[in-house]
């Protein structure tokens, strides 16, 4: 029985030897259509135009083509239906089992400069999407293929001999996830090119949270397991487009998570600065004159915590700080940039993981979200810019400018602490960090607890808190522990209790009216 393959595509990666191994290996013979057929017996491959198979010319420009009874009959009919294959005989269709199409570039045009509305209109492909979903739904007697990247695993699946349904169900499952982000694209496209659409635009789409929510992103890889091994993960999307792994064991769920808070981290600052995070949350910040100064003050804060971290830096990491470095044990380094000497260095630890950290992120940074039963939470990403400007000293003392640079320093930090969570600084650099308790006084006897630990005296430091001091047992505890100033959101029905317990304790305060939960 003669098997049918139709092949149609824009994107000819890997179309010719994919065609090759179909009529060569099994058989098939070929139909296409223009620039498809035309390379195809560019390469000596005997190909059957579309329109000698349906006895009917293309038209009005290539509009009019595949949309024809042969082609959607040979898709549609159920090889197991009697009366379906009654009707093909009777109108002379034969079957057709494998469709490979991808469709015309509609999103590539349309994101070029100065396109024009009728070029777009022209991109929007109509033969192509209704053969993927003929095919598609009837994917339990025909493949349909939309990627180059199946095309090995379908040859495979061919030569096995099997009736692979489960298979053609997956490929199918892709067309179908294809061709609604088709739609969409075209969809969205035309709502910025109609003032009637955008007359009755969804207003709350302005604000970034649209009445219905479209997520599509591609999968970039499979993780081995995610936060624990029997955990399945992937990876979607362009996480690694911002980063070059330049060494080491492919990278985990938690690795991901973990740089991703240290990018957000190190983004605070311009002076050469080094965080030490563990399990997102850092447990040592410093910024120096140069970046090995700023290391050991870092490292000082917590030197257990580090084992098994992330280390991130916002300068060219060198040799000096590379063999400070390779006294510990951790599992990712992320800089702007490494030397020569320090490239070689690390190069004896096979499994570290090198990252090269790329400048700026994309739109798609600028929000957060996540799963909840039933539904997804979306957000706006906690970037607000810390102006100094509009901080307030609610407290008769005013901060020293010592107090007032480590409080700056202090509250850049904290904001990517897990609540609760408190941060003692001295300038430009943390002495003890609390994270993630159900009391903010818990918080606070972690960190001081943390920096005895680390023999690091609080004496004169600052203490940063994301959230305001419901009661003045936080503050009151603080200063006990040695901090002469505190900066803190505010916004407390109690904040005259605190104002006054800083007050009797002559520290300086800061109310900076914006609270920084990081749940």
């Amino acid at each position: 029985m003669q098997k049918f393959a139709l092949l149609s595509v824009s994107d000819k990666t890997g179309i010719v030897e994919f065609a090759e191994a179909l009529v060569n290996e099994f058989g098939y013979t070929l139909l296409s259509t223009g620039g498809t057929a035309k390379l195809l017996r560019d390469q000596g491959i005997s190909v059957t135009d579309v329109s000698d198979h349906t006895k009917f010319p293309e038209m009005m420009d290539g509009r009019v083509k595949t949309l024809h009874p042969r082609i959607h009959g040979g898709l549609l009919c159920l090889r197991d239906n009697p009366e379906h294959l009654k009707a093909a005989a009777s109108h002379e269709i034969e079957m057709i089992d494998l469709v490979v199409v991808n469709l015309y570039p509609f999103e590539d045009t349309v994101a070029r400069a100065n396109v024009t509305f009728e070029e777009a209109i022209e991109q929007i492909d109509i033969g192509g999407p209704s053969m993927l979903r003929s095919a598609a739904k009837n994917h339990k007697d025909v493949t349909v293929v939309c990627d180059p990247s199946d095309y090995t695993r379908v040859i495979e699946s061919i030569g096995s001999g099997s009736d692979n349904v489960e298979f053609r169900k997956e490929l199918a499952l892709k067309v179908f996830t294809r061709t609604a982000a088709y739609d969409g694209a075209i969809r969205n496209y035309l709502v910025t090119q109609s003032q009637s659409a955008q007359d009755h635009f969804d207003m709350d789409s302005v604000s970034g949270f649209p009445s219905v929510l479209h997520i599509e992103s591609n999968k970039a890889n499979n993780l081995r397991y995610g936060e624990n091994p029997h955990q399945q993960a992937a990876l979607y999307g362009d996480f690694l487009e911002y980063f070059d792994q330049l060494q080491g064991k492919e990278l985990s769920y938690n690795n991901i998570i973990d740089i991703s808070a240290a990018a957000y981290l190190i983004g605070e600052f311009e002076r050469p600065t080094v965080a030490i995070l563990k399990h997102t949350n850092p447990c040592g910040v410093a910024s120096a004159d140069n970046i090995s100064e700023a290391w050991d003050s870092a490292f000082a804060t917590d030197r257990q915590a580090p084992f098994g971290g992330i280390i991130v830096v916002n300068n060219t990491l060198d040799i000096d700080l590379a063999k400070k470095i390779g006294e510990i044990f951790c599992e990712v380094i992320i800089a702007p940039g490494f030397t020569t000497e320090a490239r070689e260095f690390f190069a004896k630890k096979k499994n570290l993981r090198l990252l090269h950290s790329k400048v700026g992120f994309g739109p798609d940074t600028l929000q957060e979200i996540r799963t909840v039963p039933g539904g997804l939470l979306a957000q706006d990403r906690d970037q607000k810019r810390i102006n100094p400007k509009n901080f307030e000293v609610v407290t008769k003392r005013q901060p020293t400018d010592l107090e007032f640079r480590s409080m700056l320093f202090g509250w850049r930090v904290v904001r990517h602490v897990k609540s609760n969570a408190i941060v003692y600084a001295g300038d430009e650099k943390t002495l003890g960090v609390g994270a993630g308790q159900m009391s903010r006084v818990d918080s606070s006897r972690i960190a001081v607890w943390k920096a005895g630990e680390a023999s690091l005296s609080l004496t004169g430091s600052t203490v940063a808190s994301d959230a305001f001091f419901p009661f003045a047992d936080g503050l009151l505890a603080a200063a006990d522990a040695g901090a002469t100033a505190a900066i803190q959101p505010g916004g407390s029905v109690r904040d005259e209790e605190v104002i006054d317990a800083a007050n009797e304790r002559d520290m300086a305060m800061i109310f900076t009216r914006t609270r920084h939960f990081k749940h």
